[in-house]
């Protein structure tokens, strides 16, 4: 089955053209002034059911920066008060597919040496329906939303990381309009600088 992409206002394509193909370009540059800390590229599927189900995969890419020195941080206490700092885009591959810009902070718990968990919270702007009962997506209500998401992951070095993730965004009842979220899960390929 080809894939089609949904017709999308002008300014979200050239947002998250932007976002991506800036930070492309400027990661490896950056990385070595310690601009950025560490970027991931990653693929998710909705997992919503019935309305709010999307079809196709959303690839994305995200950049983490560390202007608080979470990396440093001696205890719990410190990494709560640490964040990193992200930004990122998500990119639609079906008709009722939503995409999405979306920043935040995020905070990483060292399970042990290898293992890790995080989590983050935020928000994102999108291109899906506000209100359409006729739409084959999901109904979002507001063009901005509150975004969550939680990963478990595995260093391979020192450098390298894969993760498995859950995401969900809403407005929660916030705004006027349906709140059907959207909610999606996958798997992300990390460098950490």
């Amino acid at each position: 089955m080809p894939l089609s992409l949904r017709p999308v206002p002008s300014r979200l394509i050239a947002s998250l053209l932007f976002v991506t193909t800036t930070s492309v370009i400027a990661a490896p540059a950056a990385a070595q002034d310690g601009v950025f800390d560490e970027m991931r590229f990653g693929v998710t599927t909705s997992i919503a059911s019935g309305g709010k189900q999307e079809d196709g995969v959303f690839p994305s890419f995200t950049l983490y920066f560390d202007p608080f020195n979470a990396d440093g941080a001696a205890d719990l206490g410190e990494k709560l008060l640490r964040p990193r700092v992200y930004t990122g885009a998500a990119v639609a591959t079906s008709s009722n597919g939503v995409n999405q810009a979306y920043a935040g902070l995020s905070w990483t718990f060292d399970m042990t040496q290898r293992l890790f968990v995080e989590f983050g919270a935020g928000g994102t702007v999108h291109d899906g329906d506000l209100d359409d009962p006729n739409g084959s997506g999901p109904q979002l209500g507001c063009r901005v939303l509150f975004r969550e998401y939680a990963a478990a992951g595995v260093r391979l070095d020192e450098h390298w990381n894969v993760s498995a993730t859950v995401e969900h965004a809403s407005h929660a009842n916030l705004c006027d309009g349906p709140n059907n979220g959207l909610t999606r899960a996958g798997l992300a390929l990390g460098y950490k600088f």
